[in-house]
């Protein structure tokens, strides 16, 4: 079971830091990683994060952008592995199961957020085949309701093109991890599921804009003049 932050030992403290120092190297190093509206990350009580989800390196990179501890939704079968089974429930992994939430899933992610811990959730269900948004499934809107907790978009660019579906190991290239204004409980109590779906939708699509824009720019900068350009600056171009 969890620990709130504060009743964690000592060893799996510095064990989530040590982490998280050398992913921010490697992230910096390989993929000059750059993060913008952190700010609008709450600094205190539960968070439900709701990030689209371009590839495996997702869950690492929204951790290491963000100053809070989080804890991850990881389906189910990733834990059939011992070593990594341990690895992931070092780094506070829920499991879900393949379908959906499922009780367990939803009863534990619910105590840790009224512990007032941060839960990223990948909302699109699954990773995407094209590097575009997907639509968003309503497995979220009971923890929004149940849970009471404001929930924060967030959006990543350049995850797909380092680590698309297709492909067995990442690669380099830029990541963009963009954090978008909260919505609040209050804010949440007066819509219904497809509204609040609506308003996610939307809110993880302007953040996702704002990671484009600012991936393909340094993209643009980054290239000599007269040479060739490849798919995304000619997609800048468009």
């Amino acid at each position: 079971m969890s620990l709130s932050s504060s009743n964690r030992s000592l060893a799996t403290r510095l064990w989530y830091g040590f982490l998280k120092f050398v992913c921010r190297l490697l992230a910096l190093v390989a993929y000059r990683i750059r993060c913008y509206g952190r700010e609008h990350l709450p600094t205190t009580g539960g968070v439900l994060l709701l990030s689209n989800h371009q590839s495996n390196l997702d869950p690492v990179i929204v951790g290491l952008t963000s100053n809070r501890r989080l804890n991850y939704m990881a389906r189910e079968t990733l834990f059939r592995f011992g070593p990594f089974r341990w690895l992931i429930h070092s780094l506070d992994a829920i499991p879900i199961d393949r379908e959906g939430l499922g009780l367990a899933g939803l009863k534990e992610t619910l105590k840790r957020l009224r512990r007032g811990e941060i839960v990223l959730m990948f909302p699109e269900g699954t990773r995407t085949r094209d590097g575009e948004l997907a639509s968003i499934k309503p497995g979220f809107c009971a923890l929004a309701r149940r849970g009471s907790v404001p929930l924060v978009p967030v959006a990543i660019d350049g995850a797909f093109q380092a680590w698309p579906r297709s492909q067995m190991l990442p690669r380099t290239g830029m990541l963009r991890v963009v954090y978008g204004p909260p919505l609040l409980p209050s804010e949440i109590e007066p819509l219904d599921d497809q509204r609040l779906i609506a308003e996610i939708e939307r809110r993880m699509a302007a953040c996702f804009e704002h990671a484009r824009a600012s991936r393909r720019r340094a993209l643009s900068a980054r290239q000599p003049p007269g040479s060739p350009t490849g798919p995304d600056c000619a997609r800048a171009r468009s």
